[in-house]
């Protein structure tokens, strides 16, 4: 589920610079999640597995984009040997192949549109194997409206459990953890600078640090409190 990005950087100087191809890899390890008020109760459910009550065959794990549900699912996937699916993957005819492969399985991106047949015998093969599914969707899945009726009692049933808005402790953690994912260094006063003055969100954060991004690889700067005040102000206007 991870992604690759590809970037570059400048070493050397002056007209000797060259351009250094780099990947950066998001880090999933559980100790890489910050939790604050926001997103402990998903955390402590995920923390807590395979100690969840009897017959809770999953979890329904809702907040918004970028809100660090994917990395919770990464982390419950190595811990329960997961296959990791989204609703496009799903066809009645390949059921069988997937959960040869485990008893468990995360859907991620759960919306409407999700197809509901599939989604029934998936939900209803992981039971008979005495699984769990883990749903990931930015709305809980009790407030869908999905078809047949069957897939959507069966959804509406799991233990639901928000990820709220951040706050600006997690923001910081958050937006750190980003920069480190692209080997990039930020200072801790350039990190309070953006805090204090970008849109609360984790969309937002996610953005902010690839404006930064790609305005320290453009310009071959390091990446100071002029940069980031530039940065700001192109978020802002863009």
């Amino acid at each position: 589920m991870s992604e690759e990005n590809k970037g570059s950087r400048l070493i050397g100087g002056g007209g000797g610079q060259l351009p250094l191809s780099l990947q950066h890899r998001p880090a999933f390890d559980r100790g890489e999640y910050h939790v604050s008020a926001c997103n402990e109760a998903a955390t402590a459910w995920i923390d807590s597995w395979p100690s969840w009550p009897d017959s809770t065959w999953g979890l329904n794990v809702h907040g918004p984009e970028a809100s660090g549900k994917s990395h919770l699912a990464e982390v419950w996937a190595r811990k329960s040997g997961a296959v990791m699916l989204r609703p496009a993957d799903l066809a009645v005819e390949k059921l069988p192949e997937f959960l040869r492969q485990s008893r468990y399985a995360v859907l991620d991106n759960v919306d409407e549109t999700l197809p509901g047949v599939p989604a029934f015998h998936l939900y209803n093969m992981i039971v008979e194997q005495r699984g769990a599914l883990l749903v990931l969707s930015r709305t809980p899945v009790s407030r869908m409206e999905l078809h047949p009726a069957d897939v959507k009692s069966r959804f509406a049933a799991l233990p639901a459990v928000a990820i709220s808005d951040p706050d600006d402790a997690l923001i910081s953690g958050i937006m750190d953890k980003l920069f480190r994912d692209r080997q990039l260094f930020v200072a801790e006063e350039v990190l309070a600078f953006l805090v204090g003055r970008m849109e609360r969100s984790f969309s937002e954060a996610r953005a902010l640090v690839e404006t930064i991004d790609a305005m320290s690889l453009a310009e071959g700067r390091r990446i100071t409190l002029p940069l980031a005040r530039r940065a700001l102000d192109v978020r802002t206007k863009g």
